[in-house]
């Protein structure tokens, strides 16, 4: 029996590889010199996809991929896929939310302590000597006792609150549409952050909510309250997030993200009041490889008939909404 086609945008970890290697027949989308040829030759073979959230996947792309069945994310993120067109065309879609939510939600703790308390300009007391020649740092303002709000309460949201409890935070969050959980709940971005002290931005990128963290947000934050950001980049009006910090309509900010990736903003990168993280969430290597096989295990429940691990879109809910 001949192997099935996939087509390759960009590659999965070495251990997956092996194995969609060993099942499938690859096309490496991913190496081609000349990518216009490339899908104009090989993509009406391909059955199914591998991708993640920073290799664009657009509708010109589909065109070329008349078979195709499945696209495999291997990130949580994928604004840079046209999911609607993914839609129309009745192709199953899957990531891999499920594999790193605790990774992510760990860093938005380490983040949210190291930018409360400080971290880098501690460290920079210690080693530039001013601890010996200037005296001790200056007193800051404890943890328990605030609030912090969620801005996305999904599994990623869910995993954050749970370490910010023991901490002895009270716990906000914003969403579409309450969830049932104890947590506050808050019908606008702007209503959550004028009541927190601390916001964790933890939504989706894309369209729908590009610049959501804007000048208004910022503002009901306020001159002590503390911005982190383990979404995207595109979610926060990075500019005005800038002009904030810096004039102190914003207190600090932690971040993972940023809008020009892997290039910040050079006046974002230049302020003190920022504890900047290099895209590197879920940067383990234990779950960069469940994310990985989940890209494997996607696919090979889809080819075998057999429900999707962690499914966006199911190849039934694509069909039905373009009927």
């Amino acid at each position: 029996m001949s192997k099935r086609d996939i087509l390759v945008f960009y590659p999965a970890r070495p251990k997956a590889m092996a194995q969609l290697e060993e099942t499938y027949t690859l096309h490496r989308l991913d190496e081609a010199t000349d990518r216009e040829a490339f899908l104009a030759e090989q993509g009406p073979k391909c059955v199914g996809a591998v991708t993640n959230g920073h290799a664009a996947l657009t509708r010109d792309d589909l065109e070329h991929l008349p078979n195709l069945e499945i696209v495999a994310c291997s990130s949580a993120g994928f604004d840079t896929i046209d999911v609607d067109s993914l839609k129309e065309a009745g192709v199953a879609f899957t990531n891999t939310s499920a594999a790193l939510y605790d990774d992510v939600a760990d860093t938005a703790l380490m983040l949210t302590l190291a930018t409360r308390r400080h971290l880098v300009a501690g460290h920079a007391h210690v080693t530039s000597g001013a601890w010996g020649r200037d005296g001790p740092y200056p007193l800051l303002s404890n943890i328990r006792g605030k609030r912090a709000g969620i801005l996305g309460l999904g599994q990623i949201g869910d995993a954050i609150a749970a370490r910010f409890l023991p901490m002895g935070l009270e716990i906000g969050y914003c969403n579409r549409r309450p969830k049932e959980c104890p947590w506050t709940y808050f019908p606008t971005p702007t209503e959550l952050a004028a009541w927190s002290d601390i916001l964790v931005v933890v939504i989706p990128g894309g369209p729908e909510t590009e610049a959501l963290v804007g000048r208004e947000v910022i503002e009901a934050l306020g001159p002590e309250g503390t911005l982190i950001n383990v979404a995207r980049g595109t979610v926060v009006d990075e500019p005005e997030m800038i002009a904030a910090l810096r004039d102190g309509r914003l207190g600090n900010a932690g971040l993972d993200v940023f809008l020009n990736e892997p290039n910040p903003d050079l006046e974002l990168t230049a302020l003190p009041n920022v504890t900047l993280y290099p895209h590197h969430a879920s940067g383990t290597v234990e779950t960069r490889d469940a994310m990985a096989q989940l890209v494997v295990d996607n696919l090979k429940a889809h080819f075998a008939g057999r429900p999707l691990l962690t499914p966006v879109i199911e190849v039934a809910q694509a069909r039905a909404e373009t009927v």
